[in-house]
């Protein structure tokens, strides 16, 4: 699937997506945001893709919403999907944003809703908002906040003011800090990783991760217990100890 704003290219069992508006610094508009949210859906219906990858053409990821775009009344979200049909969705299978120069606003937000950062070395992370009389809606006053300390978050959120790609890493926003070019070979790295794990056991994890956030640890472990029994009685389990048993590779079925 590809579009003139957004293009995928599947490498192995991983979808590589990419905003492809290199001239307005991979901003999101009505169309980036549609073709992100068409891309996701490809990764979730098809069993072969295991995990994907989101990153920006041209050696930029994000610059966030596109103004001028807002401006002719364009809105960069989709309908229970958040900013850029990704920041509120719910994914089942795993996504690593791999950021080359610029994720501001928006586009970090869109960082944000990945569940692994890989960042070149000239990364920069931002969320100035509140310079245009805006907050980061999209996902940046809520997470931001729970990934470091309170009064760091704080004072990005505040002064608006970036960050590079080491200081984001002594944070632990991120993964890995890689030399620049490089943060979507080393996303797709990491993918590969993930994908020769089992599917039901890495979508498990990310439900569960879910629903633990905010919640007591009695409530997290009631609603681990509840959704434990069904995986346990999978194939995918049997399959993975039969494989350890015999000292193979395990050849899963996500069933």
């Amino acid at each position: 699937m590809s579009t003139d704003e957004v293009r995928t290219e599947r490498v192995g069992g991983t979808l590589l997506i990419t905003i492809d508006r290199p001239r307005a610094r991979n901003a999101v508009n009505a169309a980036v945001a549609a073709g992100l949210a068409e891309a996701l859906d490809l990764l979730e219906a098809d069993p072969a893709l295991r995990a994907g990858v989101l990153t920006g053409a041209d050696g930029s990821f994000s610059a966030g919403m596109d103004l001028k775009a807002a401006l002719k009344g364009e809105s960069p979200e989709i309908p229970g999907r958040g900013f850029g049909g990704l920041t509120e969705a719910e994914l089942s299978k795993p996504l690593i944003a791999a950021v080359e120069g610029w994720a501001m606003g928006g586009g970090f937000e869109l960082a944000l809703g990945c569940d692994l950062i890989v960042a070149a070395e000239d990364a920069k992370f931002g969320l100035p908002e509140v310079k245009r009389g805006l907050i980061a809606a999209g996902g940046g006053v809520i997470r931001l906040p729970k990934r470091i300390p309170h009064h760091l978050a704080m004072e990005f959120l505040l002064t608006g003011e970036p960050i590079g790609a080491e200081r984001a890493g002594s944070l632990g926003l991120v993964n890995r800090v890689v030399p620049s070019g490089e943060a979507a070979a080393v996303a797709l790295q990491l993918a590969e990783q993930i994908a020769a794990n089992a599917p039901l056991a890495l979508a498990l994890v990310k439900k569960i991760v879910r629903a633990a956030d905010g919640v007591p640890d009695a409530q997290a472990f009631a609603s681990q217990r509840s959704e434990l029994p069904a995986l346990m009685k999978s194939a995918d389990v049997r399959e993975g100890m039969q494989a350890f048993a015999e000292r193979r590779a395990p050849q899963w079925t996500g069933e």
